[in-house]
């Protein structure tokens, strides 16, 4: 989807703060958002379907209200809807998961002694609640600022100025972290430097004024802003925790053997939305069981295959292994062990093809290493699909 984008300038000074966004920035709030729309909605017959995501997507709980009750011409009124909805949302807090990379970036920054500050358009109540179900989340930020604690909400600066004046920094020494426009806007204004982290997928040309646009925090890269770098890559991969999914393999695009040469295992998506949407989309690998051959090694792509630009989130994983004939309908289990790198477009299709193949080297490298190679004895992947409960 998103290729690391970046107009840095060289640093001037160091950055010495980081403050962050909230929802879709370290949580995902997106499902729980989306879930209770679609609840609401049907109260009015209008169905919910996510094409107006853009609307709300960094905007305080009244303006939200006020695109939805616009988009939909509903009956009530912007504060109606909102404190109707609140309580519903409520209810669901305590599901929302961490995004990808927001636990290690928090405890990376805390443990060296980096100050941080939590920003959110969202109510300051509504933050507390929403990180009390996040262990040591609360005292590990030196400043919580709501939408509501200002006059001016995000894309103004004022919520950015007053944290860095909490901090007690600079806000040209503070480095910001948002994934909507309003926030990149509101952390330029303020003059500071922003790392954009779009929350939406394929927006990434919406957030020209970021300093550098990342596909998710696993990609950022803390020693380019003055700060300690992460010391948990190993022989250029992101050691993960292990995550899995499984299903028939399915004909995809036919492109794989044909036009890349490399044949990948297509995985049906259908009823696995909410577990992709878990996941930034990137580079992957780790161990495929296939139910009648065993157990091998297997580097995958998950999003949007910018060079092809596919319409939906897909999983494509390719077996390191010369097989010599097509297994479709044959069960695939997937276990995902590590990171390599985010998904990017190409300038060729034979640039594309020379990076999968590296890809392929590294992952076939990295799974020789204890650390990985252990895994491949998971039960998991020998068991059959109709026995496990869920995906994770």
């Amino acid at each position: 989807m998103i290729t690391k984008m970046s107009v840095m300038n060289p640093l001037t000074k160091p950055i010495s703060a980081v403050i962050l966004d909230l929802d879709g920035t370290l949580l995902n709030t997106d499902g729980v958002v989306s879930n209770v729309l679609k609840v609401f909605l049907v109260n009015y017959g209008k169905q919910w379907d996510g094409r107006e995501a853009h609307r709300i997507v960094g905007k305080t709980p009244l303006e939200a209200a006020e695109a939805i009750v616009e988009d939909y011409k509903l009956t009530c009124t912007k504060d109606e809807l909102v404190s109707r909805i609140t309580p519903m949302f409520s209810n669901h807090w305590s599901e929302i998961k961490a995004l990808p990379g927001a636990n290690r970036l928090i405890k990376h920054l805390n443990g060296h002694g980096v100050p941080m500050a939590l920003a959110s358009n969202s109510p300051k109540a509504i933050i507390e609640q929403k990180i009390s179900y996040h262990q040591g989340w609360r005292d590990t930020f030196s400043v919580i600022i709501g939408g509501d604690e200002v006059k001016s909400p995000k894309p103004s600066a004022e919520i950015f100025l007053e944290a860095a004046k909490r901090l007690k920094v600079e806000p040209s020494s503070c480095l910001v972290i948002e994934d909507s426009v309003p926030g990149v806007t509101a952390g330029k204004a303020a003059g500071m430097k922003v790392v954009a982290v779009p929350s939406l997928p394929k927006q990434a040309h919406q957030f020209t004024s970021a300093d550098e646009v990342f596909n998710s925090l696993l990609d950022l890269r803390p020693e380019e802003w003055g700060l300690p770098p992460f010391e948990d890559w190993v022989d250029g991969t992101l050691p993960l925790v292990p995550w899995h999914i499984g299903g028939p393999i399915i004909k995809g695009h036919g492109r794989g053997s044909k036009v890349l040469d490399i044949p990948t295992a297509n995985l049906s998506t259908e009823g696995y939305s909410d577990v992709l949407s878990e996941h930034p989309s990137g580079v992957y690998f780790g161990w495929a069981g296939l139910s009648t051959r065993g157990v091998y090694k297997t580097v995958l792509s998950i999003g949007w295959n910018p060079y092809f630009n596919n319409p939906q989130k897909t999983i494509e994983p390719w077996l390191l292994h010369n097989f010599n004939e097509d297994f479709y309908n044959e069960e695939l289990r997937l276990l995902i062990v590590g990171y390599i790198r985010p998904e990017a477009n190409f300038p060729s299709l034979e640039s594309l093809i020379e990076k999968i193949r590296e890809d392929g080297r590294i992952a076939d490298k990295a799974l020789e290493l204890p650390f990985y190679s252990k895994h491949r004895d998971d039960p998991y992947l020998t068991s059959p699909l109709d026995r496990e409960p869920n995906h994770s």
